[in-house]
């Protein structure tokens, strides 16, 4: 004998399953929401718990994709870096000269340091100081983030717009070396950021003392000597 029909009214619905995100989307996530979190409570005290929260999950999902909180935050730190390169060779492309070109690239620089001073402190406390650090993931994308300004170093050179007789990896080790020290008390939170004040400061101190040597200026440096060298 055949059951009867139930009322659709009360027959119960087939399960649905709760839709999963794609893997990549979820990483992209849980970057987004660890971003937020180590920025607002440093390393140390940021839970990898409230991470999860942030996004609405359970915080043993965090780690079927990142199996540390130090693999998060260094994962973290690569995706910044990654969006400070941006597309720095069609901006670059479109400018003329080489003074432009490390305008561009100092005040890109200073305005990483402006926006995220806290991302900048956990690279120099928690990653740059460590032993591991050379060779590692990291240090290769820094590399390559500062391999950008000696490229525009070198192409200035070529074009007669630099001196030849500095290395450019003394420049590079002079812009961001100083661009740090100078940012120190910011990325400390301590007072403002002048970024566009700093970078033409910046930018004029490089290319007007780097720029060909001319006799007439030799004669002004020295002091106005006449041409036996007196006084």
């Amino acid at each position: 004998m055949e059951r009867p029909l139930m009322p659709a009214a009360i027959r119960p619905l087939p399960r649905v399953a709760a839709p999963r995100l794609a893997r990549e989307q979820r990483v992209d996530e849980i970057l987004h929401a660890a971003r937020a979190v180590f920025c607002e409570k440093g390393y140390e005290a940021a839970a990898v718990a409230e991470i999860a929260a942030r996004i609405g999950v359970v915080e043993g999902t965090i780690y079927k994709y990142f199996s540390t909180k130090r693999e998060l935050l260094l994962r973290t730190l690569e995706n910044w870096y990654d969006e400070l390169f941006g597309d720095y060779t069609r901006e670059l492309e479109s400018l003329s000269g080489a003074r432009a070109r490390l305008q561009l690239l100092v005040w890109k620089h200073l305005r990483s340091i402006r926006d995220y001073p806290q991302l900048c402190r956990l690279m120099f406390r928690e990653v740059a100081s460590d032993p591991n650090y050379r060779g590692s993931q990291l240090h290769e994308l820094n590399r390559r983030y500062t391999q950008v300004l000696i490229a525009v170093i070198e192409q200035g050179v070529a074009s007669g717009e630099i001196r030849s007789d500095i290395a450019p990896p003394l420049l590079r080790a002079m812009v961001y070396g100083g661009i740090e020290h100078h940012s120190l008390n910011y990325v400390c939170g301590r007072g403002d950021l002048d970024i566009d004040a700093i970078a033409a400061q910046i930018v004029a101190l490089l290319c007007e003392g780097l720029g060909p040597r001319e006799r007439a200026s030799l004669a002004l440096v020295r002091g106005g000597m006449d041409k036996t060298g007196r006084a």
